[in-house]
């Protein structure tokens, strides 16, 4: 069930989290992530656990990714890997998300990441999407990362771990489609080198533009 949230606070806040360790739960990990939409590389996801004791230095700091800068994500990112804050990323690349498909590849990374927490968490808090492979209570929310102080950290993560990859192994791999630039995504430039060269290895060929590609070279 997703829970929808009638009115966007003007920053993720712990309200959520606040319910939650009122009942009784200690480690709330929230999950979300990123490249779902690119035509390369892989999805990633990450979870992230708050310490409920500590959450204020959070306000502000932690947003929906999507609008935040570059730099204001690295600069969280390296605050809470300084902080000590527990946390995990999975990743599914082209060729699973090729054979399950984007949505379920997505789910896959999700439990990658949340299976990578030490200590295990909880519960979860979700960004609109449910795991029912995953025995842990969970709660899923709408625009999850404009509410939740700790679904707004694990997107935050998920970005900078995708965008680093994307930026420095992939680019120096196949530096003629210009991954630092646009991150996979289906800019101009990107598709232009896709019609030029043809797909590499980390294309996703279920994707049409790289599909089509294909079947020109």
């Amino acid at each position: 069930m997703h829970i929808r949230t009638d009115k966007i606070p003007p920053y993720p806040n712990t309200s959520h989290e606040q319910i939650l360790w009122g009942k009784g739960y200690l480690r709330i990990a929230g999950v979300d992530e990123v490249g779902r939409g690119p035509l390369a590389g892989p999805v990633v996801a990450a979870a992230v656990v708050l310490d409920s004791a500590d959450t204020d230095r959070w306000l502000g700091i932690f947003k929906d990714s999507k609008k935040m800068t570059e730099t204001q994500r690295e600069s969280a990112f390296e605050a809470l890997i300084a902080a000590g804050l527990p946390n995990a990323v999975g990743a599914c690349n082209a060729e699973e998300i090729d054979a399950v498909g984007i949505y379920a590849a997505t789910k896959l990374a999700m439990a990658r990441a949340i299976e990578g927490l030490e200590p295990r968490p909880d519960h979860l808090l979700m960004d609109a999407m449910n795991l029912d492979a995953i025995a842990l209570p969970q709660r899923s929310l709408i625009k999850g990362d404009a509410v939740s102080l700790s679904i707004a950290a694990a997107s935050v993560v998920a970005k900078v771990t995708r965008d680093r990859l994307m930026a420095g192994v992939f680019n120096d791999q196949f530096p003629e489609y210009g991954f630092a630039a646009h991150k996979g995504y289906g800019t101009a430039s990107h598709l232009q080198a896709l019609r030029m060269n043809g797909p590499c290895e980390i294309h996703r060929t279920s994707f049409r533009p790289v599909r089509e590609a294909l079947l020109q070279h």
